[in-house]
């Protein structure tokens, strides 16, 4: 029986490179579209290495309908897709918010337009817990009031669930989950694949990795003045490999819908993490010492969040089975075998 074919945009991004490693285990076959803005096009070889399997990848640009039609038409039998091509850097789109809208919203209209006409009915859509914004109480379900966006990276999120949902309320049977992460680290076990982040990290803990490998000189812990059990703001710390794991567990669920869906999961472990609790947990996991200081705070940062799963759980049948140690582990692993 011939495999079940999944187009995976920004398949060789950080998220997408561990799904597209998860459909392989899973039984499916990947194809990559990918334009390597935001990603290296090595990873593929590494992809291979992990999965005794060469994926198809398309070097192109999610916006190009042409390109994305050519795509489609060679794969005739594409079953679903899975969409990550985005800009994601909530500093980043302060600074170019036209930036962000032009590809985050458009590249959605665009692939929802070609699915359409290729009669592809199946579509993960990678959203964030930044919909939520400073929730009214630190633990979010998907029934928590969604709040206008404090930066035009968490707008592109809430503007492309919202066209999702008008598109599935207009179609005769698209299916759609909408996966709302919280805050993926860790790398692959093998640590042939992880985080990349192009330039200064905006994240914590590839910041963490590259503090502790000397590319920079110090981390800066933004506040330590919260409201919370030692003063640094909360977040969900999920492993890349069970948030690539829920993924497929979503296809394969739309894939069993009868009828025309949308339904958002939380995607994080349901504990929260404090900054300086993701510090010590890394300098204690790898017996490293960290160089890091206490500055101010930082404009636009939530105090603390985490997820409720268990709609993933319950419907998806999925649930972590990695720790923030075995994450942080990971993750240093990874930062010392980049090349």
């Amino acid at each position: 029986m011939a495999k079940r074919k999944i187009l995976v945009t920004g398949g060789a991004g950080y998220i997408g490179s561990h799904t597209v490693v998860e459909l392989f285990n899973a039984g499916y076959e990947p194809i990559i579209v990918d334009d390597f803005r935001n990603s290296q096009s090595w990873i593929i070889d590494r992809l291979a290495q992990i999965t005794g399997e060469s994926p198809k990848v398309y070097q192109i640009d999610c916006s190009d309908e042409n390109s994305m039609k050519a795509v489609f038409n060679e794969h005739s039998d594409i079953f679903g897709v899975i969409h990550f091509a985005a800009y994601k850097a909530v500093g980043e789109s302060m600074n170019e918010p036209v930036m962000y809208y032009q590809n985050n919203v458009n590249s959605l209209a665009v692939l929802l337009k070609v699915m359409k006409s290729f009669k592809v009915n199946h579509l993960v859509f990678s959203s964030s817990c930044t919909v939520y914004g400073e929730p009214k109480h630190p633990i979010v379900t998907e029934s928590t009031p969604i709040q206008n966006a404090t930066s035009p990276y968490g707008a592109t999120k809430i503007v492309g669930e919202q066209l999702l949902n008008f598109t599935v309320n207009a179609s005769a049977n698209l299916k759609v989950a909408l996966l709302r992460y919280f805050n993926p680290i860790g790398a692959h076990e093998s640590a042939l694949i992880g985080e990349l982040p192009q330039g200064v990290p905006n994240n914590l803990v590839p910041y963490i990795t590259q503090t502790a490998k000397g590319i920079r000189e110090m981390l800066t812990v933004h506040g330590s003045d919260y409201e919370t059990s030692d003063g640094t703001c909360i977040r969900d710390y999920i492993h890349v490999v069970d948030l690539a794991k829920a993924h497929v567990n979503a296809i394969s669920w739309l894939l069993q819908q009868e009828n025309k869906v949308c339904e958002a999961f939380n995607l994080g472990t349901g504990k929260g993490s404090t900054v300086l609790e993701i510090i010590n947990t890394f300098e204690e996991v790898n017996d490293l010492k960290l160089n890091y200081k206490i500055g101010p705070r930082r404009e636009g940062d939530v105090v603390q969040i985490w997820a409720d799963p268990s709609k993933a759980k319950e419907v998806l049948n999925w649930q972590c089975n990695y720790s923030v140690k075995d994450a942080l582990l990971h993750s240093w692993k990874w930062e010392q075998n980049i090349k």
